[in-house]
């Protein structure tokens, strides 16, 4: 049967939308800052992480300078970033959390954006990372995905060079972007240090967004639905989104985890995923199952892999997946600028199921991500759209354009390529086909990979 929307969340499923891939942070930042720079009224953002050292691609400056330059232009620019709390105050080291040097930095060069800091649940993260351009406009877009402001991410498809990450936005224009929209009033009327003095930055930062009421015209064909992972009782307001349905907010959103759920289960021949972790027991569990019906499974994850201090007890899970023949498990690496592989750290968080149906968005497949965490995805069924995405991805990972393949023979090709990869490397030959490398799935995350 094809994969069901679910009607956990906020945001209904709408239709008429148009979804395009970016793959990687040079050429996504590279349209997100396109479409920043022909902004006519706004530009609204939400930021968990940016890093000091972080440049747009083309000698754009920092991201507060592409913001600085449109808010000049008269148009009203507002960011949302994360402030860690004490529990997770490891991670201000590479977030914009409004410290005095940051206010000093504002008041110095970027005194015309408008800023609120939100907090998350005590230990948690608001982890979504989204752009909405020209919101109340038809022809407005916007940017949903787990791509951070680091220097890592500014990498293209090839990944050549030092400590590139691997990661994807999809940009989504039509009906559904008022769901974006809706997202960012929520969170930026509500957010947490809205009433500080060192919560908020800007001529407007002290005035909230009215919500949209008008959804934008029909651009394409796509089938989406915006959807949220957000702690329980994070939000003290509520409202309903134009065409939706009430939603209590006091039991928090988990509608990624039960769409990631739904999708499995409706898997009938292919699955494709690439996440930064899969820890989590019940989807490893979902999929073990979707293997025993004889759905192909292939999940790219890190080759060397950073450990979740949350994960969950799923390492004797996931390594049963060794035992299903329908299982690979690969990672990546690109060429070194001496020639020689270096592992790419594949940070996406996505899913396709039978090449008719996905998900990309900012949550990981970790308890701390589906049911803690403020994380957004877009889901989304169009044959051509996600047909699109899953042959943009494997031209990147293994080096052959499969648009001409049905996706079982792709997926299976793809396996071929990752093997022949393997065993190249174990050769100390780094003349592969594309980036791929299939792994141990056994031990995976219990000694070393690549």
């Amino acid at each position: 049967m094809p994969v069901p929307f679910v009607e956990t969340g906020t945001y209904p499923t709408r239709a008429g939308n148009r979804v395009v891939p970016w793959i990687d942070g040079e050429p996504a930042f590279r349209r997100i800052c396109e479409a920043v720079e022909l902004a006519q009224e706004s530009v609204l953002a939400t930021v968990t992480f940016m890093w000091s050292s972080f440049l747009m691609p083309d000698g754009r400056g920092s991201a507060l300078d592409v913001l600085e330059r449109a808010a000049r232009r008269g148009v009203d620019v507002r960011v949302i970033f994360w402030r860690p709390d004490e529990e997770t105050a490891e991670w201000r080291r590479n977030t914009f959390w409004g410290s005095a040097e940051h206010f000093s930095l504002l008041a110095l060069r970027y005194p015309s954006i408008n800023i609120r800091w939100d907090r998350a649940h005590p230990g948690y993260c608001q982890h979504q990372k989204s752009w909405v351009i020209d919101a109340a406009r038809d022809v407005g877009t916007a940017f949903v995905g787990g791509i951070n402001l680091n220097p890592h991410s500014v990498a293209t498809p090839e990944h050549r060079g030092h400590h590139h990450n691997h990661d994807v936005y999809v940009e989504v224009t039509g009906p559904s972007m008022v769901d974006v929209h809706h997202n960012f009033v929520q969170r930026w009327n509500e957010a947490s240090d809205r009433a500080r003095s060192d919560g908020r930055w800007g001529e407007r930062s002290d005035t909230d967004l009215a919500f949209p009421i008008q959804v934008p015209a029909a651009r394409g064909a796509a089938l989406v639905q915006i959807q949220r992972a957000m702690h329980a009782g994070r939000y003290a307001v509520h409202h309903t989104p134009p065409g939706g349905v009430p939603y209590p907010i006091s039991l928090g959103e988990r509608t990624i985890n039960d769409q990631y759920g739904a999708a499995i289960q409706a898997a009938r021949r292919t699955i494709y995923l690439e996440h930064q972790y899969m820890e989590d027991t019940e989807i490893v569990r979902r999929i073990e199952e979707a293997l025993t019906r004889g759905v192909q499974v292939l999940a790219m994850l890190p080759a060397v892999p950073a450990l979740s201090a949350h994960a969950g007890p799923s390492s004797a899970a996931r390594a049963r997946l060794a035992g299903y023949a329908g299982f690979t498990l690969c990672g990546m690496a690109g060429l070194d600028t001496n020639g020689t592989r270096t592992p790419v750290y594949v940070h996406s968080k996505l899913l396709i199921v039978d090449d008719e149906w996905a998900t990309v968005g900012s949550c990981n497949l970790h308890h701390y991500s589906l049911f803690g965490n403020g994380e957004l995805n877009v889901a989304f069924t169009d044959a051509t759209s996600v047909r699109a995405l899953r042959i943009a991805l494997f031209r990147e990972h293994v080096g052959i354009d499969t648009s001409d393949l049905n996706e079982t023979d792709a997926l299976i090709l793809f396996q071929r390529v990752a093997n022949e990869n393997r065993n190249r490397h174990r050769k100390n030959d780094s003349d592969w086909q594309g980036l791929a490398l299939s792994l141990d799935v056994a031990t995976y995350g219990l000694k070393p990979q690549f």
